[in-house]
């Protein structure tokens, strides 16, 4: 591959809020460039992305599934990878990662819904990892379809720069092309057996024109802000800005994340896929514009830098795990720079041990086509791993370095799962292990009181797909218990004690003893933030990452009901040690004890998940629909008209929220749809708490 290629080499992801067309969009992309030769649709199951037996049946999609494809573009023939990711936010982690690794994508809005709940999550994760991005307003020919709007919206809620490419002509059934602002022309698409490949351009409508005119100056405005000497030019002779400066420009915005580029068309009707492909080619970066790639070097804890370049030593991101039931455990990577080889070993650098890739992978969804080598700038799959997990990095093993990794959401909902017989309980186990290397979200736990096997997510339907996978790819069926919210606990005081652990069985004992401040982390401190105070080594050095140790584990264990706490702050005051009875171990166990002690005697509380809800309903419901909230103590945030419908936003407890999906369709007799995202932990109130702590453990002493 020359460097020429890598310049034609676009890596994008497809992201939006569910139901925007996401999957439809990609398989138009396919269609048109050549790589199927039947439009799939995610309404009859058939489409190529959404390959999962549960997708096709739900026609939502669940994991990201990624291809690659070719298109020309101005006489140059472009490679791209794409990455269709999920809509639902149980399945955010999807987006999550894909985003992390690609260099590019488009925004899909649904020209009805406009900015939705799900879409500003999406947004927000671009924006964190400095995505730039397309705008693509789908759904044109649907009824109450509102260009104008969606572009207010994006303005309005996202606190974006969106700049028009294209006006629509017409909209809903009248949806017939769209006015190409740069060349200002109208852009047909023939209805005919040729399924929306052919397009031509024709004169702008009259009826139209002065509208056309209006937004093409808002372009060549937004343009000549970017750009000194065009500014200039545009006071003087506007007309004198070519093409070809208009085009350049927006790129090199759209690259600096300064503006989005907006484009709109109807995927399902065939309108408007070819021109944001072309778009992609035009203005979304390629692996060389996005910079050096910057890692750490393990060894020498020094910032070290990788060009997108073949000659550079290889550094790859796995982004994510899946299993293959013909090829096994697919890792999938983006290489940033070097280049992979089947046959080669590699280095991980969070485990330090070397690995030997046996085969390499281009995928086009769930079909591998096997490759000798992937170069620098590409998305392959790699088969062959030990151990290997989302987020690691992989390199030379002359050259490590270790690139920024992935986080992921806690998850907030567990479910207790035990296989219906006997012979299910290997299968079980060995289905639960694999899924939870794919997916960093999904916990497996054993319950240290009751034996259980606990599994938690994102969701509910995140835990039902699970479960449903479970069966059909691993073949064991299980019974499944009530979904769990996943509290934690905290402590709300302060609490200064000394704890002795002393043991004398006859020969050599245990001795530890400390004094320790145990008090509630400041606000945003996540994990245990451990002072060390001692003078005049009355505890030797090498006891004191022991005491500090026993926190961290104890902090696992709450002293309400066991449930985890999060953030706490410890100061190691003072203490004495005994120079025969003393060791590390000692001195482990006693911090546990203090924890135990201390957290018992510092007001702790329970904390709850509390879930961001969006609800679109119609105007009647919303009475029935609020009272229900109310009663789920659910506090109404915002209250808003979009069309002839009214959205409410809400924060409620995840503990209310089980099965409201149903509750609300019998509420809105089916026409209100909701979608809920983890917001914060908030403290349950005391009437409430005392009844968790009695179902979970029969105890409410400490309360």
């Amino acid at each position: 591959m020359t460097k020429q290629s890598l310049k034609n080499t676009r890596n994008i992801g497809i992201m939006a809020h569910i139901d925007a067309g996401k999957t439809t969009v990609s398989e138009r992309i396919l269609f048109y460039t050549g790589l199927t030769h039947r439009l799939g649709e995610t309404h009859d199951g058939s489409a190529t992305m959404d390959w999962m037996e549960q997708e096709q049946e739900r026609g939502i999609t669940i994991t990201s599934a990624a291809t690659t494809t070719f298109w020309k573009y101005d006489d140059q023939d472009y490679k791209i990878n794409i990455i269709d990711t999920p809509g639902h936010v149980d399945f955010t982690v999807e987006v999550e990662r894909s985003l992390r690794i690609l260099d590019g994508a488009v925004a899909l809005f649904c020209a009805v819904g406009g900015v939705e709940a799900q879409s500003e999550t999406v947004w927000r994760q671009a924006e964190k990892y400095g995505v730039p991005r397309i705008a693509f307003i789908n759904k044109m020919d649907r009824q109450g379809a509102d260009f104008f709007n969606v572009y207010a919206e994006i303005k309005e809620k996202l606190g974006a720069n969106p700049v028009p490419l294209q006006i629509p002509i017409g909209a809903e059934e009248k949806f017939e092309g769209v006015i190409d602002l740069i060349e200002m022309k109208a852009v047909r698409w023939h209805e005919d057996a040729t399924l929306g490949t052919n397009y031509s351009l024709e004169v702008i409508p009259g009826d139209l024109m002065e509208q056309a005119l209006e937004w093409r100056n808002k372009l060549m405005e937004s343009v000549a802000e970017i750009d000194d000497e065009l500014l200039e030019r545009y006071f003087e002779d506007a007309d004198s800005i070519t093409k070809e400066e208009m085009l350049s420009v927006i790129r090199r915005a759209t690259i600096q994340g300064i503006i989005i580029p907006m484009m709109c068309g109807s995927a399902f009707k065939n309108k408007g896929v070819q021109r944001l492909l072309d778009a992609v080619c035009a203005f979304l970066p390629s692996p060389l514009d996005n910079g050096d790639i910057v890692g750490v070097n393990p060894d020498l804890q020094k910032e070290v830098r990788r060009t997108a370049d073949v000659n550079e030593p290889l550094a790859a991101l796995a982004f994510k795990i899946a299993t293959d039931p013909f090829v096994g455990r697919l890792a999938y990577m983006r290489v940033y720079s070097g280049r992979i080889e089947s046959g080669m070993q590699v280095l991980n650098s969070r485990t330090g041990k070397k690995e030997r890739i046996s085969r390499l992978y281009q995928m086009h969804s769930n079909k591998q086509n096997p490759k000798d080598f992937i170069e620098a700038g590409d998305i392959c799959a790699a088969v062959g791993f030990k151990d290997v997990r989302t987020g690691d990095t992989l390199s030379d093993i002359k050259h490590p370095i270790v690139l920024e990794t992935i986080k992921f959401p806690e998850p907030v909902i567990g479910v207790a799962v035990e296989p219906k017989s006997q012979n299910d309980l290997d299968r079980l186990s060995n289905g639960l292990s694999k899924l939870s290397e794919e997916d960093p979200t999904f916990q497996v736990l054993t319950d240290k009181d009751s034996g259980q096997t606990v599994i938690r997510g994102m969701g509910e339907l995140h835990l039902e797909i699970i479960v449903d996978r479970l069966r059909r790819e691993f073949k064991v069926e299980c019974n499944q218990g009530a979904p769990q919210v996943a509290y934690k606990e905290a402590i709300s005081q302060q609490v200064q004690l000394r704890e002795v652990f002393k043991k004398q069985t006859g020969g050599r004992g245990k001795f530890a003893d400390i004094i320790v401040r145990v008090e509630p982390a400041e606000e945003g401190k996540g994990g245990l933030e451990f002072i060390d105070q001692v003078k005049g080594g009355n505890i030797p050095r090498e006891y004191i990452p022991s005491v500090q140790k026993g926190f961290t584990e104890a902090m696992s264990n709450g002293p309400l009901a066991g449930f985890p706490i999060d953030s706490l702050k410890v100061t190691l005051l003072d203490g004495s040690y005994h120079a025969v009875d003393s060791d590390q171990l000692s001195f482990e166990i006693c911090a546990r004890q203090a924890f135990r002690h201390a957290a018992s005697k510092a007001a702790p509380k329970l904390l709850e998940p509390v879930m961001k809800l969006e609800i679109v309903t119609p105007d009647e419901y919303m009475g029935d629909i609020i009272g229900d909230l109310n009663r789920r103590r659910g506090e109404i945030t915002g209250m808003m008209s979009k069309g002839n419908a009214r959205v409410i936003h809400a924060k409620v407890p995840l503990a209310e929220q089980f099965g409201y999906v149903t509750v609300l369709r019998t509420l809105s007799s089916g026409r209100a749809t909701s979608s809920m995202e983890f917001s914060h932990y908030q403290e349950v109130p005391q009437s409430l708490a005392i009844k968790v702590l009695e179902n979970v453990q029969g105890k409410v002493d400490l309360l």
